[in-house]
């Protein structure tokens, strides 16, 4: 009787099956997006310009570039999940940057709000803040997996047309 190979992945495959990158894969590509919200939130660079620009695009252009290239089976799921750990990465940066982005205070609520005491305002707008940067960055991640998504479709279509 022969012994068969183990059906588990080795311990150096990362890989997480339903996503299709390793977890370090997912951690970096996140990454690439947290340095503009740093240098925003320092006013090191300002909405409007080339570097700006530069800072937003080019990380989900990689994330799509990434998810194409690498053939992975669901990129919507993919991508979404990277979006999500941007948005943590997002919402980290904010928090920790909040006196940089605001150093007259926490922006005040009006209406009916107006009133509430500050430590009462700053937990309220601090709270929005954080939902705000996860939705964000599950919204900018799944709007690169449908991107990604229809490329890889477009280019398997080719494919089989070309065979």
């Amino acid at each position: 009787m022969t012994a068969s190979a183990p059906t588990h992945p080795s311990s150096h495959d990362t890989r997480l099956p339903r996503l299709g990158l390793p977890l370090r894969a997912i951690l970096v590509l996140a990454a690439l997006a947290v340095p503009r919200v740093i240098l925003h939130d320092l006013g090191v660079i300002d909405e409007g310009t080339v570097v700006n620009t530069l800072f937003v695009f080019v990380p989900p252009l990689v994330w799509i570039g990434v998810a194409v290239f690498a053939r992975i089976r669901k990129p919507f799921l993919t991508l979404t999940v990277v979006g999500i750990v941007y948005g943590i990465g997002l919402m980290a940066g904010h928090q920790l940057l909040w006196t940089s982005s605001f150093p007259d205070g926490t922006p005040q609520l009006g209406g009916n709000l107006s009133e509430l005491s500050p430590v009462v305002n700053d937990a309220i707008v601090r709270a929005f803040a954080a939902v705000s940067s996860i939705v964000t960055g599950t919204l900018v991640g799944a709007v690169c997996g449908l991107l990604a998504a229809g490329i890889t479709w477009i280019l398997g279509a080719r494919r089989a047309m070309s065979r």
